[in-house]
């Protein structure tokens, strides 16, 4: 009259072979695939001193470069390009080898794209202004230039970038 009720066994899955499968899989797609990598600035940043270096410097000594938070480029509160701003460095730190200082302000905002195309913009100021020194001086270029040659003409054309904290809009605090 009643029957019983027969439980239904389910098959086993073999899953030996699961380990392996998945460990070739993930070593064809780390092999097949290609990782976008960022570039960096061209540059290496000096050590820092072991003193620390406090320098007095007036107004007139200061060139002010500012990235906003939309990205627009002022040198000394008037727009520039990227190729005006080497200009403008050039002739700065030409006129005002001995104290000059070039001070760069940016927003939280800013791309990292914008900001070192600006390092980038003011590093060439500096190149161009030591390779001529090279050519006047030692009569080859900046790139031939011995370890001794290098270090008497980044003594006459000394880099003195100050970054500055960013703020929250950009420009002058």
């Amino acid at each position: 009259m009643f029957r019983t009720r027969r439980r239904r066994e389910v098959p086993a899955l073999n899953t030996t072979s699961t380990a392996d499968i998945s460990f070739m899989l993930l070593i064809f797609f780390l092999v097949t695939s290609s990782m976008d990598t960022d570039k960096g600035m061209l540059r290496q940043l000096p050590p820092p001193p072991k003193e620390q270096q406090v320098m007095d410097v007036g107004r007139q000594h200061v060139m002010s470069v500012a990235l906003d938070a939309d990205d627009q480029l002022t040198c000394d509160g008037d727009k520039v390009t990227l190729e005006q701003l080497t200009a403008r460095v050039q002739l700065f730190v030409e006129s005002d080898r001995e104290e000059h200082v070039i001070a760069v302000q940016t927003s939280r905002a800013t791309t990292f794209d914008a900001y070192f195309h600006v390092q980038q913009a003011i590093v060439a100021a500096y190149h161009a202004l030591r390779s001529q020194k090279a050519l006047q001086q030692y009569g080859h270029a900046w790139k031939s230039c011995s370890p001794h040659e290098r270090e008497a003409i980044s003594a006459y054309y000394p880099q003195r970038i100050r970054e500055q904290w960013p703020t929250e809009e950009g420009g002058d605090q």
